[in-house]
C-alpha cells in the first residue's frame, strides 16, 4: 500500500477493490487498519459502503462476502475476523469516526421487513421509531424509495441482515452451528451494548449529533397525507423528542443500545402474513389511511405511484425462518432476558413513574422497558408462525427452546441456581405480573403446540422429549396458577376498564372488599391484561382458556395417544427383540426374516434399545406433569390407561385402519392417518408392482436376476397370446396352467392394502416367473440335487429329466387335489 498521504479517494477504493482479489484476508485487514487510522472521515466516508458489502455480503445474496455463518473456531481466518469485527475493533472505530461527521447512507425500502415496507407505502409512518425521520423521496416517485441511516445504524442494518439473506453457499455447507463467527459476534455485540454489569463503553468520537430519539410510546397514526408527497418537509419533521446536545451524557450514549437491539428485532422478527398485518393495525391508522386516500381521489393530478397502489399485491414476503435464524433469536431472548434482569432491585421496586427523577439514569430505565416495548409484540407473532408453519419434525426443538426460554425469565437472573430439582423449584411470585403481561405466551402458544402434539409420532424419543419439555416447565410450582389468575383478571368486566378508580366490582367468590390501592393494583393489571390481548390478538378476539372445558378434552386427546405410542413403543421394542433373536446363519440363504417388507412399520433405525426407553420415560413423565398441571384425577387416567391396553390386546392392532370403499380401492380416512401415525393399526404391505421388477434382494444374484428378466420377457411377450387363452380355458389343462402362469396369492395378498383397479388387473396376467431361481436358496438347493443325483450316478441331463418330471408332478397333484384343500 502506498503512502496515504499522496493517494486520493478515488484510487484508494480502487486499490481496495483490486487488493480484495490478490491479497489475503490478513493482509487486507491490517491494510484496512493503517487506512481507518491515517485517512479522515471524508475520505473514509466513500469506502465505507463497499466495505460493510465485502464483510457482510450484499443485500441481495449475490455477493457472500466474508461468510461469516459459515467461519468457525476450526478456521485459520476465523481470529483475524473477530478482531477486525469486534465491538472495540477497527471496523466499529470507522463506524464512530463516520458517526461523528453525521454522514448518512441509503438502503431501499425493498430490503426492509415486509410490514414495514407496506406500512410505508401505505403513506403511514411505522411503528417503530428507527425507521422515522429517514425516508428519502427521489424524483422518480415513491417507486424507489430509501431510508437514510446513520454509520452505526447502516451497519447495524446489514449485520442483521445477513441472517436471513439468501446465500449461495458451496454444496454440502449450510450456517447452523452455534460455534460461528456471526453467531459469536450476536453474542459480544449484545453483552457490550447490553451490559448486565457497568454501562456501555463510551463511543471514543464526539457523537452529540448522531443520536436518536429515545423509545416513546407507539405512535403510528401519523400519515404522510398532510405532508404532502414529494414535500421534503417529513425529512424534517420530528415526531419524537431528540437528546439535546447538553443533555445527560449516559442518555446520549444509550442510543446505541436502542439502535442494536431494534434493529435486530426488526430485521429478525417484524415479518408476518398481510392477514395479520392487517389485523394489527389500530381503528387510528386505518382512519388515516382512509382520510389520505380520499384527499388523494380529489386531487385533479394524481402522482405516478401514490402510497399503497398494490400494496396488498405487493406484500407477498415468503417467511420461512431457518434452524440458524430460530438459534440466533433465542441467543436475543436468554441476553434481553439477562439484561432485563440484571434491573438494581432500589429501581425494580420503584413506582412506575420513576424515569422522571433524576437519579434514575437512562440504562437503568432502558432496562425497565426492553421486554415488554421492544420484543415482546414482535416475538410473539414470530413464534405463532413458526408454530403454524414448521414442518412436523425433531427440527421444531430450536423454536421450542426459544419459547420455553422467554416465558422462564427467572432462568436468566444471575442467581446461583437451587440445589433442589427443577420440577420442585417454585416459581417467585414477583414474576406474576411478567406472566400476567405476556399471558398469551402462555396460554395461546400452549394450545397451538397441543395441536401439533397430536399430530406428531410421539413413539420417536426426541418428539417424545419436546412434549415432556412443555409439560415440565408448564408444571413448576404456581406458574400454573398464575397462569389461570392471568385468565381470570383477562375475563373480568368490560367496565373496569372505564377509568381506574375504585370500585366494589370484585365477584361474590372473592368476598368482602379490597382498600382503594389495593383495587388501583388489581384494576391496573385487569387494564395490562386486556391490553395486551387486545393488542395481540384485536378486539374481536376470541379468546380459549388454558383451563377451560374444551382445552382439558384437547390434554385428555393428547393423553390418550401419549399412552397409545407407549404402548406402540413396547410392541415396536418386542418385535425388534424378536428379530434379533432369529437371526442365523440361514438368513443369508433367505430361510430367515430377511424381506424387508414385513419388518414392523414405523420403526425408524434409531427406535431401539436405548431410544425406546427414553421414549417411555419422557412419556411417562410428561403424563405426570400433565396431570400436575391440569388436576386431572389420577384414577380416571389410571383407568383410561387400562382401556386401552384391553383394546390393544383385543387384537385391534391387528385390524386395518379405518377406510372407506371407493371405485379405486380404500382411502384413508383422518382418523385411519393418525391410527397409523400412532402405530395402532397398519396394512400388510407387500409389494404390489410388477414381481418381475422388485428392488433385487441381498439374497438374491443380480446378474441372473437381470439375465432370467431378459429371457422370460422374451417368452411372455412371444407367447402371451398363448398363455392367456390356456389359462383362460375352464377344463383341466386351464387349471394347470393357471397354477403354473399366475401368482395364487396375490389374490389374499392385495387385500391388505389399497390398490387401484388397474393394477390389480395388470398383476392377475398369466405369465412366466424365472426369477426364483436367481436366489442363493434355490441356487443351493439345485447344486445339492445335483451332487446327491451324482452320487447314485445320475449325469446332468437325468437330473433336470428328474427335476422337471418332480415338478410337473407336483404342479399336476396340487391342481387335482386344489378344491379338496380349499374345503379343508
Amino acid at each position: 500500500m502506498a503512502n496515504p498521504t499522496l493517494q486520493q479517494p478515488s484510487f484508494l477504493l480502487a486499490n481496495l477493490k483490486a487488493d480484495a482479489t490478490t491479497k489475503p484476508l490478513l493482509q487486507r485487514c491490517q491494510d484496512l487498519v493503517k487506512i481507518i487510522d491515517e485517512y479522515p472521515a471524508k475520505e473514509l466516508h466513500l469506502i465505507f459502503p463497499w466495505l460493510v458489502e465485502c464483510v457482510f455480503g450484499s443485500l441481495d445474496g449475490v455477493i457472500a462476502g466474508w461468510n461469516l455463518r459459515l467461519l468457525h473456531s476450526r478456521s485459520n481466518e476465523y481470529h483475524i475476523v473477530m478482531d477486525f469485527l469486534n465491538p472495540s475493533g477497527p471496523m466499529m472505530k470507522l463506524v464512530y469516526k463516520l458517526q461523528a461527521e453525521e454522514y448518512k447512507y441509503e438502503i431501499p425500502i425493498n430490503y426492509l421487513p415486509g410490514p414495514v415496507k407496506a406500512c410505508i407505502q401505505e403513506g403511514v409512518l411505522p411503528d417503530c421509531p428507527l425507521f422515522h425521520n429517514k425516508l428519502q423521496f427521489p424524483l422518480s416517485g415513491l417507486l424507489t424509495l430509501n431510508i437514510a441511516f446513520n454509520p452505526f445504524e447502516f451497519f447495524m442494518f446489514n449485520f442483521a441482515y445477513c441472517l436471513i439473506s439468501p446465500k449461495n453457499y458451496p454444496p454440502g455447507q449450510y450456517g447452523s452451528s452455534t460455534d460461528s463467527a456471526y453467531f459469536v459476534l450476536v453474542d459480544t455485540y449484545l453483552k457490550y451494548f447490553l451490559p448486565t454489569e457497568g454501562s456501555v463503553p463510551p463511543s471514543p468520537f464526539s457523537d452529540s449529533r448522531g443520536s436518536v430519539s429515545a423509545p416513546s410510546p407507539r405512535s403510528s397514526s401519523v400519515s404522510f397525507a398532510s405532508y404532502g408527497i414529494h414535500s421534503p418537509s417529513l425529512l424534517k419533521h420530528h415526531i419524537f423528542h431528540q437528546p439535546s446536545v447538553n443533555a445527560d451524557p449516559a442518555a446520549q450514549e444509550i442510543w446505541r443500545s436502542e439502535t442494536l437491539l431494534q434493529m435486530f428485532v426488526e430485521i429478525w422478527l417484524h415479518h408476518y402474513s398481510l392477514e395479520m398485518y392487517q389485523k394489527l393495525q389500530s381503528p387510528q391508522v386505518k382512519l388515516a389511511l382512509l382520510q389520505y386516500r380520499l384527499s388523494m381521489s380529489s386531487m385533479p393530478c394524481q402522482p405516478h405511484a401514490p402510497p399503497g397502489s398494490g400494496t396488498l399485491h405487493t406484500y407477498q414476503e415468503p417467511f420461512s425462518p431457518t434452524e440458524e435464524h430460530v438459534l440466533v433469536v433465542r441467543l436475543l431472548v436468554k441476553h434481553v432476558h439477562a439484561f432485563s434482569n440484571s434491573l438494581k432491585p432500589e429501581q425494580l421496586s420503584s413506582s412506575p413513574s420513576a424515569h422522571s427523577h433524576t437519579h434514575t439514569s437512562p440504562l437503568e430505565e432502558f432496562k425497565r422497558v426492553v421486554v415488554q416495548r421492544f420484543v415482546h409484540q414482535k416475538l410473539y407473532l414470530f413464534l405463532q408462525h413458526c408454530f403454524g408453519h414448521w414442518p412436523l419434525d425433531a427440527s421444531f426443538r430450536a423454536v421450542l427452546e426459544t419459547w420455553l426460554s422467554y416465558i422462564q425469565p427467572w432462568r436468566y437472573t444471575g442467581e446461583k441456581p437451587n440445589p433442589q430439582p427443577d420440577q420442585n423449584r417454585t416459581v417467585p411470585e414477583k414474576w406474576e405480573s411478567f406472566v400476567h403481561e405476556n399471558l398469551l405466551m402462555y396460554t395461546k402458544l400452549f394450545q397451538v403446540f397441543l395441536n401439533r402434539a397430536v399430530r406428531t409420532d410421539l413413539v420417536n424419543a426426541k418428539n417424545a422429549l419436546m412434549v415432556f419439555r412443555v409439560a415440565k416447565v408448564f408444571a413448576q410450582p404456581n406458574l400454573a396458577e398464575m397462569t389461570q389468575k392471568g385468565e381470570q383478571l383477562f375475563l373480568e368486566p368490560e367496565h373496569v376498564l372505564h377509568h381506574r378508580q375504585p370500585r366494589g366490582y370484585l365477584t361474590p367468590g372473592q368476598g368482602g372488599s379490597y382498600l382503594s390501592s389495593r383495587q388501583r393494583v388489581v384494576t391496573d393489571m385487569v387494564f395490562k391484561v386486556k391490553s395486551h390481548v387486545y393488542g395481540l390478538e384485536g378486539q374481536d378476539c376470541q379468546y380459549k382458556q388454558m383451563f377451560g372445558t374444551e382445552l382439558r378434552g384437547a390434554v385428555m386427546k393428547l393423553i390418550q395417544i401419549i399412552v397409545q405410542a407407549r404402548q406402540t413403543a413396547k410392541r415396536i421394542s418386542d418385535h425388534s427383540s424378536e428379530v434379533a433373536a432369529n437371526k442365523s446363519f440361514l438368513s443369508w440363504f433367505g430361510l430367515g426374516a430377511s424381506d424387508l417388507n414385513h419388518s414392523f412399520p414405523g420403526a425408524e433405525p434409531e427406535e431401539t434399545g436405548e431410544y425406546l426407553k427414553k421414549t417411555h420415560e419422557f412419556l411417562d413423565r410428561a403424563l405426570e406433569n400433565l396431570c400436575q398441571i391440569f388436576k386431572l384425577n389420577q384414577g380416571q387416567l389410571n383407568q383410561l390407561i387400562s382401556n386401552l391396553g384391553s383394546l390393544e390386546d383385543d387384537g385391534n392392532s391387528k385390524q386395518l385402519p379405518d377406510c372407506v370403499q371407493s371405485e379405486n380401492g380404500l382411502i384413508l380416512t383422518d382418523l385411519g392417518r393418525r391410527q397409523i401415525i400412532n402405530g395402532l393399526r397398519r396394512f400388510d404391505i407387500h409389494y404390489q408392482g410388477d414381481p418381475e421388477l422388485q428392488p433385487i434382494r441381498s439374497y438374491e444374484n443380480a446378474l441372473l436376476v437381470r439375465l432370467f428378466y431378459r429371457i422370460s420377457s422374451l417368452i411372455n411377450e412371444r407367447f402371451g397370446r398363448h398363455m392367456n387363452a390356456l389359462c383362460s380355458r375352464p377344463d383341466f389343462l386351464g387349471r394347470l396352467g393357471r397354477h403354473y402362469l399366475t401368482n395364487l396369492d396375490s389374490s389374499t395378498k392385495l387385500k391388505h392394502s389399497p390398490m387401484s383397479r388397474h393394477v390389480l388387473e395388470r398383476s392377475q396376467r398369466p405369465k412366466l416367473s424365472l426369477r426364483p431361481l436367481a436366489s442363493y436358496r434355490t441356487i443351493l438347493l439345485l447344486l445339492l440335487f445335483y451332487v446327491f443325483g451324482a452320487l447314485l450316478s445320475l449325469g446332468p441331463i437325468s437330473s433336470t429329466v428328474l427335476l422337471l418330471a418332480g415338478g410337473f408332478l407336483y404342479g399336476l397333484l396340487m391342481t387335482l387335489f386344489a378344491d379338496k384343500l380349499k374345503t379343508h
